[in-house]
């Protein structure tokens, strides 16, 4: 039968995805709450790093879910209750200790949400494990932000319960707590701290990995469901990605690409979209198909070698760091959109 283009499990990890991006908001939400409510210099201070780190982490969602590639709405569930959390957070019927004790639950939510989604990118596939790699970051650094709000509640609580100020030495407290944590996974959160602001030529880098990835995963497996669901998977990501190449990338860069280079890569994706299509109608188990396999790896690593080497010497001789990282962001929106309107 012709191949679909939704499998269920990623399906269902998209939609984690999206829970993940729904409750980051909210977390955001309520810390900007809380400076307003706090009239503590130490705790609007530690809650502002708090924000600029929050603002930095749903950008790596975002980026994470359009790598990934399946675009999806958070569960009616989970909207319900960041509506009615939005409501409490706003109201005044709870004190500010008993908000930020909810906001340290959020947090804990979220980690465990990276940690599962996480877990289930292992079992589903290696290109799911690469492109949910960033979230390495969110999860960590959410950890991080756990310790610090334990020492906020301890100060808080005991102010709301005595109206005295608890024992300074808590701050210090948690700074070891910090400095402790940071020894063991600094490294891990360092590589993965810039997902949010990538420039244009690492984005298309990953996307480049990651069809070849799921190249890999095709022509190793003999099962046609497996078949299907990494096609399916491929079929979008390089449709997405070279709709939004077309759209974002080749009319800029060809001033000083070259009018013949840049349509060589204009040529060279209508053709791959041309074989891919054919794909699309074709049974997995087919001759026909396998030899197709054969060709789209050839014209993916063709392509990818033209654009990781001439066009992005050109890009990084021609465009400077802020318009590359201007260019990843509209890159990132193109795709986007392309990807909801094949959902």
């Amino acid at each position: 039968m012709p191949i679909t283009l939704t499998d269920t499990k990623r399906a269902t990890i998209a939609q984690k995805l999206a829970d993940m991006r729904a409750i980051q908001n909210l977390i955001l939400m309520s810390e900007r709450q809380f400076i307003q409510e706090c009239s503590d210099n130490d705790i609007r201070s530690r809650l502002q790093d708090m924000i600029e780190d929050d603002e930095k982490n749903l950008g790596i969602i975002e980026t994470t879910i359009t790598q990934y590639g399946n675009p999806a709405e958070p569960k009616d569930k989970v909207q319900k209750m960041v509506n009615q959390a939005q409501e409490m957070m706003q109201g005044s019927d709870l004190s500010l200790y008993e908000k930020m004790a909810q906001h340290e639950l959020l947090k804990h939510g979220q980690v465990l949400s990276g940690l599962v989604v996480h877990k289930a990118a292992q079992v589903v596939g290696a290109d799911v494990k690469e492109a949910l790699a960033p979230l390495n970051a969110v999860n960590f650094e959410n950890r991080a932000h756990q310790e610090q709000l334990k020492g906020i509640l301890e100060y808080l609580g005991t102010r709301e319960l005595t109206g005295q100020e608890p024992d300074d030495s808590i701050w210090g407290q948690i700074q070891d707590a910090l400095a402790a944590m940071t020894g063991v996974i600094g490294s891990a959160t360092t590589q993965a701290s810039d997902a949010s602001d990538m420039d244009i030529l690492t984005l298309i880098f990953m996307d480049h990995q990651k069809a070849k990835t799921l190249i890999r995963e095709i022509e190793k497996t003999q099962d046609p469901n497996k078949i299907r669901e990494y096609f399916g998977q491929l079929y979008k990501d390089l449709v997405a990605h070279a709709k939004a190449e077309e759209e974002v990338v080749y009319p800029r860069i060809r001033s000083f690409y070259g009018d013949g280079d840049t349509q060589e890569l204009y040529d060279e994706q209508a053709e791959l979209e041309k074989v891919l299509n054919e794909m699309k109608a074709s049974e997995p188990n087919a001759e026909a198909f396998q030899a197709m396999v054969k060709r789209v790896k050839d014209m993916v690593g063709d392509h990818t070698r033209q654009e990781e080497s001439t066009m992005f010497a050109a890009m990084r001789k021609n465009m400077n760091d802020s318009q590359r990282e201007q260019m990843a962001t509209e890159f990132k929106e193109a795709k986007k959109r392309l990807q909801n309107q094949m959902q």
